[in-house]
């Protein structure tokens, strides 16, 4: 016989197994409510959980699938009608297991597994919307910052080329190339001058 991957194994077999769960699962839906050992408890609240969500998609596939383990018509049709519709705004946890002792008789740890049916409270439903602002901002800041990025390059290659050429000097550190280019002519016109009477007066 395989090892149990999921808690200690319940009744004589598998099969045993399945059907204990099934009923349990059946009463709770049925109850909203059932007293039962701690580890029949925390065995059957993922099956009761994954038949809520199944319920919560309320298509003829699912009720089929429910049907599978739920055999009682008359407590699906109430789990689809009535329990999913009020677990629609919770995304899990469908359920809540609480300690009430010991049991007289053996002295089995007892627990009294429910169906969570209250409203979400306002902190929860204010952080869910927050969670979800939060993403929705992050979506739209993505592509801004990406096209943003690019602009940004352009417009410093054009301040580069509308602005006028530059040529290094030893105080102000650049001069514009007009102003450069004038000063040579400048002094070209100098050196032209003194040399002329130069000439002159060799002759």
């Amino acid at each position: 016989m395989p090892t149990p991957t999921k808690g200690p194994r319940l009744g004589g077999g598998p099969a045993h197994e399945r059907l204990l769960l099934a009923n349990l699962a059946t009463q709770l839906f049925e109850h909203r409510s059932i007293t039962t050992t701690h580890a029949k408890a925390k065995r059957v609240r993922p099956l009761a959980e994954r038949l809520i969500t199944f319920a919560k998609r309320g298509d003829l596939a699912s009720r089929r699938r429910v049907l599978t383990v739920v055999r009682d018509k008359g407590v699906v049709h109430e789990l689809f009608t009535e329990i999913a519709p009020v677990m629609a705004e919770r995304q899990g946890g469908y359920t809540r297991i609480t300690k009430i002792g010991n049991r007289k008789g053996d002295n089995a740890p007892m627990a009294v597994i429910e169906l969570v049916l209250e409203p979400l409270t306002a902190k929860q439903a204010t952080v869910r919307e927050a969670e979800a602002a939060t993403k929705r901002a992050a979506k739209k800041t993505a592509p801004a910052k990406a096209a943003a990025a690019p602009a940004a390059e352009t417009d410093e290659v054009e301040d580069q080329d509308a602005g006028p050429a530059s040529v290094p000097t030893e105080e102000s550190g650049a001069v514009p190339v007009e102003a450069a280019e004038a000063g040579a002519a400048a002094a070209a016109d100098s050196d032209e001058a003194v040399e002329t009477p130069e000439k002159d007066d060799d002759k």
